[in-house]
């Protein structure tokens, strides 16, 4: 009897296994050892790592690169309380990771992409990756080096084959989702003239907002992540050669010169942008807006109508930096989420979000084929009825 249940649980445990595994959940960490050699480095000064699936059949010159998300560190105090985390330590990262939705493996349920070579960039410098400063303070010991980690990270994808690229995305969610606005004209010029290359930003569309103080508190913020980052060198010329290089951290200013097609994936109702931009702690010191901005159900008519308000700054900001753009691409949801194509749920599932009848998987297969078109902004909250709830910033 023993023996049978020992066989049954045996059974089961490689049944579990299988499925893991044709799930893509024990795809394992890439540690870039020859990133020491050129200071590209975690805020703790360990290697950067990434997690990479290879591409297959058809799909085997085709790249798609993704970057981790998870906010930034605008002092040196904050870059020290994450830089012990897996948000600033190649040490404390897990060492498998599964892929889904945009990442995906499953042909049914991410057709344009699932056979591509899939790659997961893990973020571990609180600076989008576009940091570089030289020196080392031998108390903090913190590495502001996000800039090299991003380069080291792809040069290493190159001499795995990227260099002779027919396709590629580079992509990325909240944090990661600025970087690829951020590095999407560089990563391009990376690649062969021949490739199709273009960038998708979930989540990424930061706003230089007005916050319900009037002020724009997120304006001084990523200020000072430029300034402890030293970013400036790394974030776009055509747009610090423009204007100050600290408003050159937001995508309304760096999309108006893009060269490369971007496609945008976000909610008019971000969860992290109500949160943090339109009513930051910080301003609400009476913690009027502390239920709204957990649930905007919660939210009283005045403050509703304030979101509302932010969801037209937020549309302004979209039709200043992209324009009329024959290459852009939209999918503006009315959701109150942030992050929404790392699930399979969310991406291209039986009960996905859609905008336009469209759910957003094959909006942007049929935008980066050329397929269709895609420029879809939904109605306004709360109208639409197939929101999948989603708050996650990776």
């Amino acid at each position: 009897m023993a023996g049978s249940r020992l066989g049954q649980w045996l059974c089961l445990v490689v049944c579990i296994l299988i499925l893991l595994k044709a799930e893509g959940a024990s795809i394992p960490i890439t540690i870039v050892d020859s990133a020491v050699s050129s200071g590209a480095l975690c805020l703790d000064g360990s290697p950067p790592g990434y997690h990479f699936e290879k591409g297959s059949g058809s799909g085997i010159d085709n790249w798609l690169v993704h970057m981790e998300g998870g906010g930034w560190c605008e002092s040196v105090e904050s870059c020290v309380s994450r830089r012990d985390t897996f948000r600033g330590s190649s040490l404390k990262m897990e060492k498998t990771m599964g892929f889904s939705g945009i990442l995906g493996s499953k042909q049914a349920a991410n057709p344009d992409f699932y056979n591509w070579n899939r790659i997961k960039i893990r973020y571990c410098d609180g600076s989008s990756f576009t940091g570089d400063v030289e020196a080392v303070d031998p108390e903090t010991k913190l590495y502001f080096r996000g800039g090299r980690v991003w380069q080291a990270v792809i040069d290493e994808l190159l001499a795995k084959g990227m260099q002779n690229a027919r396709n590629a995305i580079l992509s990325g969610c909240s944090a990661g989702g600025l970087a690829a606005i951020l590095h999407c004209d560089k990563f391009q010029s990376l690649l062969p003239a021949t490739a199709r290359v273009k960038c998708v930003s979930d989540a990424g569309y930061f706003i230089h907002g007005t916050d319900i103080s009037g002020g724009s508190r997120i304006e001084s913020f990523f200020g000072q992540v430029v300034k402890t980052h030293e970013s400036a060198k790394n974030l776009p010329a055509s747009c610090t050669s423009k204007m100050n290089p600290e408003l050159c951290f937001f995508p309304q200013y760096v999309a108006q010169t893009m060269r490369t097609p971007l496609f945008i994936i976000n909610s008019a109702y971000d969860s992290w942008q109500i949160k943090n931009i339109l009513a930051p702690t910080a301003v609400d010191s009476k913690k009027e807006w502390k239920d709204c901005k957990l649930d905007l159900k919660k939210c009283s008519a005045s403050q509703l109508q304030t979101v509302q308000d932010y969801r037209t700054q937020f549309l302004k900001a979209v039709n200043t930096g992209l324009g009329s753009s024959s290459t852009r691409g939209l999918w503006i949801d009315s959701c109150y989420a942030h992050c929404q194509s790392g699930s399979a749920s969310t991406w291209l599932g039986d009960k996905s979000t859609e905008v336009g009848d469209t759910k957003m998987g094959k909006a942007v297969g049929d935008w980066f084929y050329d397929r269709s078109a895609f420029e879809k902004i939904d109605c306004p909250y709360p109208c639409n009825p197939t929101c999948v709830s989603v708050d996650s910033e990776s």
